[in-house]
């Protein structure tokens, strides 16, 4: 096969076209793989897989919950290590599979700081950075159809989600969604991107796949040519239906998409406490439902384990240690009580052990004390599998909830 400088080779696999553009010929062919897209038809999502050639690790952009083996499937294909999930925002037409991928893959969780998705493990900030291999992820703040809607910055690509479409946008009438900021974020923010810098959309509905900067600002129907008040006078005028999956989508989405019924609807209340435990302690509430109301100040974190285990099985940044017994010996804690209510400072607190018995032993205790406490789920390490193994099973680790080890 011939070097044809700027031409395009396409390889396929299944569903997915990978492009290799031939970049010169001096000293042979050298190639820049662009992004994997692939594609989901029930929402006209587009997911997209970014990997560094020489260390094989890959991160995945907007993820679909549907499509969860397809995307395992690539990942395997292709030999990559998925290390990061990332959303450009808190989507309302389809499920995120980013928890699970975390579960299933390994990967981390990043999202826009702006969105309220509390389970992710980064939260984005603009000018922040993700690195995968030598290569490196650059998010910019471009609200307007969420208040946190981000696009990722990787070489000369640039992933919009729903900020910028082909010859259009995303809408801006639910999330805190704003035309004057959409207007600002397309045309001050995206539109300073190089002429040539290729966009990858989050949406397509005509089976078109990327353009780039200079056609958008030449030809997208809905910003070209329009100034800011014409722009919002549009917008304003579009009178859509609400999105099909708004109300089952958002809420799982603020989670990472974690699910915790067979019915697929996400415990956002608490359980009261049943059986031998009923009305002794506030209730039991999942692991994803905890850290929201940790991250909305509404409730205080309580690790319950010893000293021990958060040294070298794991802790939660931010937790407060009050534990429940200690080392050696696994003695109570005689502290516990005036520790655990300067702990609480006024607001409920949600308390988190190995796997659910210490934390439900200390929300009885707390409760006897005049606290308002919650036992969490599964606990750090999750239930035990077949062979009597933490850690596989649930567990705060396992929904892509944040933690550190030493």
């Amino acid at each position: 096969m011939g070097c044809k400088p700027g031409a395009s080779l396409i390889f396929s696999f299944r569903d997915v076209q990978v492009q290799v553009e031939q970049k010169g010929c001096a000293g042979g062919m050298l190639s820049t793989m662009k992004p994997i897209q692939l594609f989901d038809p029930a929402s006209s999502t587009y997911t997209y897989v970014l990997f560094d050639q020489s260390t094989r690790d890959a991160l995945i952009i907007d993820p679909v919950d549907e499509q969860i083996e397809r995307d395992l499937d690539v990942l395997r294909e292709y030999g990559l290590k998925l290390v990061w999930t990332v959303e450009t925002h808190a989507h309302a037409d389809h499920i995120t599979s980013a928890g699970k991928l975390a579960e299933l893959a390994g990967a981390k969780t990043a999202a826009p700081h702006g969105c309220g998705i509390g389970t992710a493990g980064v939260q984005l900030a603009h000018g922040d950075t993700l690195t995968f291999g030598g290569e490196v992820l650059r998010a910019l703040h471009t609200p307007g159809h969420t208040a946190g809607s981000m696009s990722l910055v990787w070489r000369h690509h640039v992933f919009t989600g729903d900020t910028l479409l082909i010859g259009g946008c995303g809408r801006t009438d639910f999330q805190s969604g704003s035309a004057k900021d959409l207007y600002h974020s397309i045309t001050q923010v995206l539109f300073d991107l190089p002429d040539d810098t290729t966009v990858w959309p989050g949406h397509d509905y005509k089976g078109r796949q990327s353009s780039t900067i200079g056609d958008e600002k030449q030809h997208n129907e809905r910003v070209t040519g329009k100034s800011e008040a014409e722009f919002i006078a549009q917008m304003d005028a579009l009178n859509l239906p609400k999105p099909r999956r708004l109300d089952e989508a958002v809420p799982a989405n603020l989670m990472s998409g974690q699910r915790q019924d067979a019915g697929g609807v996400l415990f956002m209340e608490p359980r009261p406490a049943a059986g031998p435990h009923a009305g002794s302690y506030a209730g039991d509430v999942t692991p994803q439902l905890a850290w929201q109301w940790v991250q909305a100040g509404e409730a205080v974190l309580v690790d319950v384990r010893t000293d021990a285990e958060r040294e070298w099985v794991g802790f939660v940044p931010g937790a407060v240690p009050v534990a429940w017994k200690q080392w050696p010996g696994m003695t109570m804690n005689s502290g516990f009580d005036a520790q655990v209510k300067n702990a609480a400072a006024g607001k409920k607190i949600v308390l988190l052990c190995r796997s659910g018995v210490r934390s439900i032993a200390a929300a009885k205790r707390a409760t006897e004390l005049g606290l308002e406490a919650y036992n969490i789920l599964e606990g750090f390490e999750g239930d035990p599998d077949a062979q009597a193994h933490r850690g596989q099973q649930g567990g705060w680790r396992r929904h892509a909830l944040p933690w550190r080890q030493n």
